[in-house]
């Protein structure tokens, strides 16, 4: 049994981060070493939403007793970790792991990754603790969609709300008139009136382009639930009194001061719409590299699902030593992958001379300068991001039925978003042909990259 390779190595290895372990690889190898031990339970797992959306996923463990059974509580763990994050849900119904159930419970109770798990998805967002159950057989599935967006009629205006920037676009029947980008700096304001301030300058100076304001549209980092705020990293600064008292509802308030229809969604899935609009096509994963990782997903019919899509903090390296996220300080997830976060983690081991007081975004454009100046010591940076975005796009596939993958965010931009683009084909035609087959990637222009998103997200709102 000490011969089974429960962490195989890829074929891809990042010169700048040879640890990495690939979580598709991973759960493939314990599922096979499950089902190659003669008796492998088949396990069921189901997520319960607050609105009664059911998901269900299905595994194997080894059976109580196995030499390697010691290893089905970690297994079971991060796959329902990355389940939370990217289906969402608080109640988990587990069938056929019901010696699990406890421990489970208990670690959302006592673990500091689990009690962040617990806190944002389950209170924050379903407004209920996290509730480990067993049952004999799963609830039955529940998958709800909808259709929201591609309204191209009138006057309207796009906004996107980043964690460095924020973006404001005036659009007139699907025509970009203006667009802005101006620089802030949200994540640990304390006073939501910075963040409201922000907000309503960036739609006052779009508004001065339009004879009108017809509709708002907006993306932003973040859930959101019928233009409520339930958890949002811009606000991640903001204390629960002053969260519930200006966050929550700001953008019904921003509405009927408008006196407009207003939307705002998270910033993954008006990537992934954009996608859709833009290529005409529908089965399309986004995803936003930017301050932080953003995901979106338009399913095969063209609609949103219910998911949460929040793969910031879904792992994807189940090396026991990856990484640890700036925030929830969890393992291997996947803001630490694609994000500017990625960029000044790989950067020190690179050997690109650099100033360490700098931020994010300015450590990000030293390397797209040192890559545009043909530095090898850059290609390093974006050849690992490369090498993520191939495997983890394998894993992400397991969980989402798409055809098309949109990638936008500044890491993206340029000759370094080329080679990621590139390098991560290879490893999915070295390691996952019959994806890499069906796979099509949409490379957006640069303008389509300014202007994409404000358009997708200028056309959420429906007028009369």
């Amino acid at each position: 049994m000490s011969e089974v390779n429960l962490l195989p190595e890829p074929k891809f290895v990042p010169e700048l981060h040879p640890t990495f372990r690939p979580a598709v690889l991973a759960n493939r190898a314990f599922e096979a070493a499950a089902r190659d031990s003669g008796a492998p339970v088949e396990t069921g797992i189901a997520l319960e939403q607050a609105d009664g959306s059911v998901f269900h996923t299905r595994t194997v463990l080894f059976a109580e007793g196995h030499a390697l059974a010691e290893n089905n509580f970690r297994h079971l763990e991060r796959l329902v970790k990355f389940l939370l994050w990217q289906r969402g849900g608080w109640r988990i119904h587990l069938c056929g792991a019901e010696s699990y159930v406890a421990r489970l419970q208990d670690y959302y109770q006592s673990n500091v990754f689990g009690k962040f798990d617990d806190d944002v998805i389950g209170v924050k967002n379903n407004g209920r603790a996290i509730e480990v159950i067993a049952c004999d057989s799963l609830p039955a599935e529940n998958i709800q969609s909808r259709p929201i967006g591609r309204n191209l009629d009138g006057c309207r205006i796009g906004f996107d709300l980043g964690g460095s920037d924020r973006k404001a676009a005036a659009v007139i029947d699907g025509e970009v008139k203006f667009s802005e980008e101006i620089v802030w700096d949200p994540y640990f304001q304390e006073d939501p009136d910075y963040h409201y301030a922000g907000i309503m300058d960036s739609l006052k100076r779009a508004a001065k382009h339009l004879p009108r304001v017809d509709a708002i549209g907006g993306s932003a980092a973040g859930c959101y639930s019928h233009n409520r705020v339930t958890w949002a990293s811009l606000f991640r600064g903001v204390g629960p009194k002053d969260f519930e008292e200006k966050v929550r509802g700001m953008f019904l308030r921003i509405a009927d001061e408008w006196n407009a229809p207003l939307e705002v969604i998270n910033d993954g899935e008006v990537t992934a719409l954009a996608g859709s609009m833009a290529i005409g096509q529908n089965g399309v994963l986004g995803i936003a590299m930017g301050t932080s990782q953003g995901g979106g997903y338009i399913d095969m019919e063209g609609n949103l699902t219910t998911w949460l899509s929040e793969l910031a903090f879904a792992p994807i390296d189940l090396h026991p030593e990856a990484p640890a996220d700036e925030w929830s300080c969890d393992l291997g997830c996947g803001a630490q992958y694609f994000s500017q976060q990625a960029v000044g983690r790989l950067l020190p081991a690179s050997g690109i001379e650099y100033d360490a007081s700098l931020g994010l975004p300015e450590q990000l454009k030293v390397v797209q300068q040192r890559m545009e100046e043909g530095d090898a010591r850059a290609l390093k940076i974006y050849d690992a991001i490369g090498i993520y975005l191939g495997y983890s796009l394998a894993h992400y596939a397991e969980f989402y039925d798409f055809e098309y993958v949109l990638l936008l965010g500044r890491v993206t931009s340029g000759l370094g978003g080329e080679h990621i683009i590139e390098r991560s084909k290879e490893v999915m035609t070295a390691e996952f042909p019959e994806l890499a087959a069906r796979i099509k990637f949409h490379i957006p222009d640069e303008m389509e990259k300014r202007h994409g998103q404000a358009i997708a997200a200028a056309s959420l709102p429906k007028l009369g």
